[in-house]
């Protein structure tokens, strides 16, 4: 499974420091999960943490701010296994694909996942600022999943490639409410996981181009 997150260091950072910010991230991540977003206040995430809310300003001096490196925080830990997984020199293009796709369907099964992202992208709906930081969550997401299709169909155009990765992206993304933690076909998500991979595949062997 995907690590929770990876906390980025800062310039001139320590590393009692470093620690203390990923107990913070951590602390409101979980809240987040457990919660939802509107009871991630800066003062619940002070408490969770066992601080004072000055203390925790020290470190993100809003919500926004906590939000975002939270949210690179975890976008950083997709991208290290997705990157891992295209890069990987033994692997056909094909096997690459399935193993990406296979990390994610596995992925949604996770309670973070599955309780997360369609809250975050339901407030993203009105939410200005979570709007913009999920489109570059997932932007970053697709980007290794656009070098494999793009390397599987190079005869295709730059549009069309980025096409098919959105297409594979949003496909997987729409099991969470059926398939994911708790879900009523989470029992089937392997058999969906074969289909789902087998179509994709086919999908990107045999588009014709636009």
């Amino acid at each position: 499974m995907v690590p929770d997150l990876i906390v980025p260091e800062r310039d001139g950072g320590y590393s009692k420091g470093h620690e203390t910010r990923e107990m913070i991230l951590r602390a409101a991540l979980s809240i987040l999960i457990d919660e939802g977003y509107r009871a991630m206040s800066m003062r619940r995430v002070a408490a969770a943490c066992g601080m004072k809310f000055g203390n925790l300003t020290y470190h993100y001096r809003t919500r926004e701010d906590l939000v975002r490196e939270l949210l690179d925080g975890m976008i950083s830990s997709y991208e290290v296994e997705f990157e891992a997984i295209v890069h990987q020199p033994d692997l056909s293009p094909d096997e690459r694909l399935e193993r990406y796709c296979r990390l994610v369907l596995d992925d949604i099964t996770t309670k973070k996942t599955t309780r997360l992202f369609p809250e975050l992208w339901a407030l993203s709906n009105h939410d200005p600022f979570v709007y913009e930081r999920m489109h570059e969550l997932y932007t970053r997401a697709r980007r290794p999943l656009f070098e494999v299709v793009a390397e599987i169909r190079p005869d295709l155009s730059t549009e069309d490639q980025e096409t098919l990765t959105l297409f594979i992206s949003y496909s997987m993304e729409g099991s969470t409410i059926f398939a994911g933690y708790e879900k009523p076909f989470r029992s089937q998500m392997n058999r969906i996981k074969h289909v789902s991979i087998e179509a994709f595949r086919e999908l990107v062997h045999n588009f014709k181009r636009s």
